[in-house]
């Protein structure tokens, strides 16, 4: 995901965040991967983008945008508030996500967290999903946060009932299949939460396990749109009914 500044710490850009970014040197994709040019595009910002011109971003061709809102239950993006609003007043469908921090606190408490500070959700066609970003410890060298598999699914678990029960939806799952494989044991148990796949790549290649297909694909970290590039898999029709739900 986007980085963020905070006062105390700075976090670490994921280089990582798929076996094809490592196979690729990490070297950002010029354009669209050919096999996706015709789906709407979009991007995710946090506050290391700060105030996004979104016009511009409109006028470039963002049709959807994911703005963080929180990390574990300590931080709330400074610019969230400018960067939601103002991705609506240019047209843009967005939604909010939450880096989680299972070895803080519970996915309760995180997910309810999230939900008070700007992850909420409506079914106004211009709201998505809330979001859950699951990876790789920035913080540490614990990439699992310490977890074992079954803690760590059940955190997951935790958070997408709390935020079923406070909004009606599951969450989008945001994660890479590498990262999927060796913190959760390539558990099966998400395949009715949409999947939103990193993959720095030509190709959305191999999914995670329990998934058939992808909903939304951050293929570069850097692009024409500020902060990631992601893709939807559909229509632009039906990215609005995805966020009508």
């Amino acid at each position: 995901m986007a980085r963020d500044h905070q006062p105390s710490r700075h976090r670490a850009r994921l280089v990582a965040a798929s076996v094809a970014t490592v196979a690729l040197g990490g070297t950002a994709l010029a354009e669209v991967p050919a096999s996706a040019a015709d789906r709407p595009r979009g991007h995710d910002v946090s506050s290391h983008q700060k105030d996004v011109n979104w016009p511009a971003a409109k006028s470039k061709g963002a049709a959807f945008v994911y703005v963080k809102a929180t990390e574990s239950t300590t931080y709330r993006n400074p610019y969230f508030d400018g960067q939601y609003n103002g991705a609506r007043e240019a047209g843009i469908v967005r939604g909010a996500y939450h880096f989680a921090l299972p070895h803080r606190s519970s996915g309760t408490a995180q997910a309810a967290y999230f939900l008070r500070n700007g992850g909420d959700w409506r079914a106004d066609g211009w709201t998505l999903p809330p979001a859950l970003d699951i990876e790789y410890n920035p913080y540490g060298e614990n990439k699992c946060y310490g977890l074992s598999k079954a803690r760590m699914v059940g955190w997951i678990k935790a958070f997408s009932d709390e935020v079923k029960r406070q909004t009606g939806r599951r969450p989008v799952v945001y994660t890479n299949r590498d990262w999927w494989r060796r913190c959760t044991g390539d558990s099966s148990a998400f395949a009715d939460h949409p999947l939103w796949l990193a993959r720095y790549s030509t190709s959305a290649g191999p999914l995670p396990a329990g998934w058939e297909f992808w909903t939304f694909w951050q293929y570069d970290n850097s692009g024409s749109l500020p902060g990631d590039q992601n893709l939807f898999n559909g229509s632009q029709s039906q990215l609005k009914r995805f966020a009508r739900g």
